[in-house]
């Protein structure tokens, strides 16, 4: 999504404050890597180490895109497929009965639901690019139904917090992507710990909506603005009822070419992981059959699973994996500037000396719960910059190795959540909501939990 298709309340005036809020404090701390690295290097005499990190981060910033690219076009490529045979609508169809418990206040018929239903379905399956029209389309849908306009409703704050915190079931393919760019032996090990870790921030984004909305402070009340009322348009990204029908209610059923293929190979598939299993057996010890299985056979399983649901809703495989390899395309051109922009900062600031300091500062207080100093600033930047903490994460397996413990956390912290600044930014823009009330701190305890799952999960899995 490009700054010019938000709406006009995101890029000027007041209804703007959450994103200068956001952007004003990732702006502080990439000018301050900056900074403080020249400053450091100048005071301890280490300005050569960091004018070469300058040109080797930059250089070594798009060699990471290049090495990723493939991945991410492969894979989004044949999600599009799994997409397209229907696996986003049977989420959708699974996540209904819990969203209209979740949300009572609106009605089960209302296109709030239909939004909300596939905004959430997208997210699960990993789909973040479906998820965000869809989001869109839910908050201003969900401002029709609100009595104090500008105000974020009950249903608004649960859905924003449910959002940031991301429960996703899919592996995270664009962080495997880079960890197997990175060299990584076990690019998908980290899969389970950022499920828990995401169960974690959900849990605890839910429950912090359901504690603080009691709350004097965080009470629905109408708000005196300054200025004409805010109108409950949707963003011009926001898909119309037609995009909400993308996906049909029936698919056409199986035939028998379609059943010959999917049985056929799931019988062969069976007999190879029962041949498999005794030969690894009688190479190594039990602890380990399991996690060479699953290092070995999911990626390829994966793969397979997702083209078996397009082929047998008799989907054009070939071509909508190639439709779907151009996001990945895209995707992977769009990211080059934050990357470079970011690896040059951490790589300065490490070159000059001052990341050491700051790492054994914050070591004796960080190990106290197990978490390493190396990997504070992922954590601190997931919340404000997606890209940012994509491009440190990446930095953190360069520099320490991809199956590393830092290695391994900062993956899992990379899908733990979302980023909140940016989701609260964009979908309260949408509908003209100024007053979020308490789903910016929802969203933080979302994301505090997170990171603590993340560390716990990493922790039991890694050791």
């Amino acid at each position: 999504m490009t700054r010019a298709s938000l709406s006009p309340s995101l890029q000027t005036g007041k209804r703007a404050r959450p994103r200068a809020l956001g952007g004003a404090l990732l702006n502080w701390i990439w000018l301050g890597l900056i900074l403080g690295a020249v400053v450091y290097a100048a005071l301890t005499g280490r300005m050569e180490a960091v004018s070469t990190a300058i040109f080797d981060e930059a250089k070594g910033a798009v060699q990471l895109v290049i090495n990723l690219t493939g991945v991410m076009v492969l894979f989004l490529g044949v999600m599009n497929v799994a997409r397209d045979g229907g696996l986003l609508d049977a989420a959708a169809r699974l996540l209904r009965p819990l969203l209209q418990r979740l949300f009572p206040d609106v009605p089960s018929d209302h296109p709030a639901m239909g939004a909300m239903v596939m905004n959430l379905a997208s997210n699960v399956l990993g789909l973040g690019n479906a998820a965000t029209p869809f989001g869109l389309k839910a908050m201003s849908e969900l401002n029709r139904l609100n009595p104090h306009p500008g105000v974020a409703t009950d249903s608004m704050v649960l859905f924003l917090a449910i959002n940031t915190s991301a429960v996703t079931l899919m592996a995270p393919m664009g962080t495997i992507g880079v960890r197997a760019a990175a060299g990584s032996a076990a690019p998908m090990a980290i899969w389970i710990p950022t499920l828990i870790a995401t169960l974690c921030s959900t849990t605890a984004a839910v429950g912090a909506f359901y504690l603080l909305r009691g709350r004097r402070r965080y009470a629905l009340r109408p708000r005196a603005w300054e200025g004409p009322e805010p109108d409950a348009a949707a963003a011009p990204d926001a898909p119309d009822d037609a995009t909400l029908a993308l996906f049909p209610a029936e698919y056409p059923p199986l035939g028998s070419r379609q059943w010959i293929v999917v049985l056929g190979t799931c019988a062969a598939l069976a007999v190879g992981l029962a041949l498999e299993v005794p030969r690894l057996r009688a190479e190594m010890p039990p602890d380990e059959v399991l996690e060479t299985i699953t290092s070995h056979w999911l990626t390829p399983l994966l793969i397979v699973g997702l083209l078996l649901v397009g082929f047998g809703r008799r989907v054009r495989v070939y071509e909508s994996m190639v439709a779907g390899a151009r996001e990945g395309l895209a995707l992977a051109v769009r990211i080059v500037p934050f990357l470079v922009a970011i690896l040059v900062a951490v790589g300065m600031f490490r070159a000059s000396g001052a990341l050491d300091l700051l790492v054994r500062g914050l070591d004796p207080l960080t190990s106290l719960v197990g978490f390493p100093a190396e990997a504070l600033p992922m954590a601190l930047l997931r919340p404000l910059s997606g890209s940012g903490a994509f491009g440190v994460m990446a930095e953190i397996l360069e520099t320490h190795g991809p199956d590393s413990f830092v290695g391994l956390l900062a993956s899992t912290l990379q899908g733990s959540t979302e980023t909140t600044f940016y989701v609260l930014v964009v979908y309260c823009g949408a509908a003209g909501i100024r007053d979020v009330r308490h789903a910016l701190p929802a969203c933080l305890i979302g994301d505090l939990a997170g990171a603590i799952g993340a560390t716990v999960a990493c922790h039991l899995f890694f050791g």
